[in-house]
């Protein structure tokens, strides 16, 4: 097959980047003939506003230039609009839910506005894919027919070094945005006792307030973007992986956390529900509550036995979640729409 996949990232730790790097590999291993337009060779203006939309329209130009495909997949509403311009098969994978996502960061007015792109960019695919039980019902209410296919991570390429810069490390790791829960983030790490380390890694949109607390915080570092290796190399070695989201797909990290042995507390959402069940293979706690976060790490931290049994539980599951299954159902998927 010759397929294209369209993406408005590319590297770093974010979920949508790594899964098309993920999907890529796969589709190439198999001798399938992979093309990819993401902002990492296409035009994009580094503001947060105008990101995702110089990506859209820079894509779009750039599919002039583009032969026929068997298949075109656009990751995110902002590839739309270039999935719409090649001939082949077009499938549109929602990573989350693109209103509600638009609407934490940008408020419920810019929200109202991508609702009716998000509808229009809907409607022109052949298919539409999700990965949680959330966006499925959320975009089958929408009248559309969906097709649930879950985040994926290589469990070969999980490193066997452990980095452990401190005893009682925690660790989060993600873009620092509001929907990642950052602010009850540093608003909970301002209460951590001092022998308690929050490493904080990745970019974004709230690098600066992090930053901040770091210097005055002994026992918050900050350590911006690192390499996939090394971050997880740094999950690995940390006795607890936080994740205090509002909104969330299917989480990547949380997979890779558990395929690392580390124990996850998390938020109580719909996204990180479906793969984290609580007190079996993770904590989960209410959103947007920093009280309840603090105590949740205060209580499972000295509780060594409690984490590994649960760290453990989190190993058999993410099984489930290799490449190796998640990228036949795509396979299979496109053959379907092919044939």
């Amino acid at each position: 097959m010759n397929i294209l996949l369209i993406s408005p990232t590319s590297g770093g730790i974010g979920g949508i980047a790594q899964h098309v790097d993920g999907l890529s590999q796969f589709l190439t291993g198999l001798g399938h003939e992979v093309d990819i337009i993401s902002s990492a060779n296409t035009f994009t203006i580094p503001i947060k506003r105008l990101k995702n939309p110089s990506f859209m329209f820079s894509s779009f130009l750039k599919t002039k230039f583009k032969k026929d495909k068997d298949i075109v997949h656009a990751h995110h509403i902002a590839g739309a609009l270039a999935m719409k311009n090649v001939s082949g098969k077009k499938i549109l994978s929602i990573h989350g839910i693109y209103s509600k996502n638009i609407a934490q960061l940008y408020g419920k007015t810019t929200s109202n506005i991508s609702k009716k792109y998000e509808k229009t960019a809907l409607n022109w695919a052949d298919a539409i894919t999700v990965n949680s039980k959330e966006g499925y019902n959320h975009y089958t209410e929408m009248g559309f027919n969906v097709v649930q296919i879950p985040n994926a991570i290589d469990l070969n390429l999980i490193p066997k070094k452990s980095t452990k810069q401190f005893e009682n490390q925690i660790i989060f790791a993600g873009r620092l945005s509001k929907e990642k829960g950052i602010e009850i983030l540093l608003e909970t790490a301002t209460q951590l006792p001092d022998n308690y380390h929050l490493l904080i890694a990745g970019s974004g949109p709230l690098e600066e307030k992090v930053q901040n607390l770091a210097d005055k915080k002994t026992n918050v570092h900050y350590l911006g973007y690192q390499s996939k290796q090394n971050l997880l190399s740094l999950i690995r070695g940390s006795d607890l992986l936080i994740q205090p989201s509002l909104e969330e797909g299917m989480s990547s990290t949380l997979l890779e956390a558990m395929a690392c042995g580390t124990c996850i507390l998390a938020s109580n959402i719909e996204g990180i529900s479906e793969i984290v069940e609580n007190n079996k293979n993770g904590l989960l706690v209410e959103p947007n509550n920093s009280d309840e976060l603090l105590n949740k790490i205060l209580d499972l931290l000295p509780k060594k036995e409690k984490r590994l049994m649960m760290a453990n539980e989190g190993l058999e599951i993410v099984k489930k979640y290799d490449w190796k299954r998640v990228g036949n159902l795509y396979l299979n998927f496109y053959e379907s729409l092919l044939n």
